[in-house]
């Protein structure tokens, strides 16, 4: 856990002070019971004892009432420390995850040829601007109304994002997932299970005088969903499909993706979710990966695949792939997927467990994955789908969710 947390570049100092408040514990619930056991004993000795020995006795209970006492909020204090150091731990990283910060990333495989816009003799406009010409993203009454990183899909826009969300539910559903709907709202209890209230808190939305949160996944109320329930090993792995509307803060970002509907405060997602045994949970994760990969290379995108560094892995994941499509206007891999195995960090923080054939119960594994956040993906099919006209050609396997319609025509 010590080598764990300096590859996170997280403090180290947490596994040490988090050992010795469980000392503390296990020492004090010992000093708590010895004390019991000799408050038991003194009492039937009191019963039977007479004068200045019953008088002495009675004098040694009343001290050990205040040693119990003491003792006992003495285990209550280490116990609720070493919990809360506990929680302040991030998961502990898969060995097979290379060390370092975010840019020392491993490409695992490249997909796809980006389009060479210069032999094809005309500049590639960025997604705003077809986003205009189009008549399907507006940004500018999305600050008027909502403040910056705000927009409105209106016309085709608003019938794209359908037909992406409709899109990646009949491959989830085709799969296997159950589809899911979630509240955008949650409890503490859920947003700090899944471990969210750690280093990413900044970008939470929380609602203070309703004691909730904004979610910025439905990873949330999914992994919450099974929260504080046992169930039995033979009905896993349980996948679920879950649509939701996303908001993040986008605390620390100034700056950075001003422009367009890369980085926002709300969007749409429809999100993979496990459940699964901690020994399937490897397994389980290569397949999170290539339906998410199946999903792009449908929409005929181009796109890296990376293995997440450690330090860029986020305080629930053990180890994570990102998916990066190809953004022509920007020349490089931008990130529009990921897929995390959280192993048991997620079910041991929300109570979840399973029971195995014999009775025995043990945490389970979660995992989760991105099938599609609609901007991004958006914003890579306008980019690299365009045509010299402003229009946009509709990649084939999206067509019968918008209407069979194989071209996005510039408005008049």
């Amino acid at each position: 856990m010590r080598a764990s947390q300096r590859a996170r570049g997280e403090d180290v100092d947490l596994v040490d002070a988090l050992l010795s408040a469980d000392e503390r514990r296990r020492s004090s619930g010992s000093r708590f019971d010895e004390l019991r056991n000799e408050q038991k004993t003194l009492g039937k000795q009191v019963a039977k004892a007479q004068g200045e020995e019953k008088t002495a006795l009675l004098q040694r209970t009343k001290e050990l009432a205040t040693e119990v006492k003491a003792a006992d909020a003495e285990q209550t204090a280490a116990k609720e420390e070493a919990e809360r150091l506990v929680r302040s731990l991030a998961n502990l990283i898969d060995p097979a995850a290379p060390v370092g910060g975010e840019e020392d990333f491993l490409t695992l495989e490249e997909i796809g040829t980006p389009r060479d816009f210069a032999a094809e003799g005309f500049e590639p406009k960025d997604h705003v601007e077809l986003g205009q010409i189009l008549g399907a993203i507006d940004t500018e009454r999305g600050a008027k109304v909502a403040g910056s990183r705000s927009y409105y899909l209106t016309g085709v826009g608003a019938l794209l994002e359908l037909a992406l969300v409709n899109m990646a539910m009949a491959q989830a559903t085709a799969a296997g997932f159950t589809p899911m709907i979630t509240p955008a709202l949650v409890r503490p209890a859920a947003m700090d299970g899944t471990g969210f209230l750690g280093q990413a808190a900044e970008n939470v939305y929380f609602l203070a005088d309703d004691d909730r949160y904004l979610v910025g996944t439905s990873e949330v109320p999914l992994a919450a969903y099974h929260m504080d329930e046992i169930i039995d090993a033979d009905k896993l792995p349980l996948r679920y499909a879950g649509y939701s509307s996303c908001f993040r803060r986008e605390a620390g970002t100034y700056g950075k993706d001003t422009r367009g509907i890369i980085r926002v405060h709300q969007f749409e997602k429809v999100e993979m979710f496990v459940y699964t045994t901690p020994e399937e949970a490897e397994a389980e994760h290569r397949r999170l990966l290539q339906w998410e990969k199946d999903f792009l290379n449908a929409l005929e995108l181009p796109f890296r695949v990376i293995d997440v560094a450690s330090g860029d892995l986020g305080a629930s994941a053990a180890r994570k792939f990102d998916i990066e499509a190809w953004i022509p206007t920007q020349g490089k891999y931008r990130e529009v997927t990921s897929t995390s195995n959280t192993t048991e960090y997620q079910s041991r923080r929300l109570s979840i467990r399973m029971r195995e054939e014999g009775g025995k119960v043990r945490p389970l594994a979660t995992l989760n994955g991105t099938l599609v956040a609609v901007p991004r993906v958006m914003v890579a099919i306008l980019e690299n789908h365009q045509q010299a006209d402003g229009s946009v050609l509709v990649p084939e396997a999206l067509r019968p969710f918008l209407g069979g319609r194989a071209v996005l025509e510039p408005v008049k």
